[in-house]
């Protein structure tokens, strides 16, 4: 068994990081289901504009609204207006074809694999 890339946003675009909340990532709920994570599901989140990475958990955010938001002790590392990457691993015995979407600066998607 090994752990395996199964979801990836790339070129997610921070739309806020905010600091008084308790953790995690809020993620819009139409990029969750478009890439397959699952709410509360272990992501790895690597900044593009600044090299640093971090690993926390997925929370819903509206539906269409593009959210992409840093919470808690995470907005300290990743900022609003960065550039980032969220990727979701799963455990497997074979190889898988991950889901992956590209995005526009608006967290819109442009492309899908």
């Amino acid at each position: 068994m090994r752990f395996v890339l199964s979801s990836k946003i790339f070129k997610a675009t921070v739309t806020e990081a905010n600091v008084n909340y308790s953790g995690s990532i809020t993620i819009d709920k139409s990029l969750c289901v478009s890439c397959g994570l699952w709410f509360g599901e272990k992501v790895l989140v690597v900044s593009n504009t600044t090299g640093k990475r971090l690993e926390t958990y997925v929370i819903e955010g509206g539906p269409g609204s593009g959210i992409i938001c840093m919470n808690g002790a995470a907005a300290h590392k990743i900022k609003k207006g960065e550039e980032i990457i969220i990727m979701g691993f799963t455990l497997s015995d074979k190889p898988i074809t991950p889901k992956i979407l590209f995005l526009d600066k608006d967290n819109k998607i442009i492309k899908t694999n």
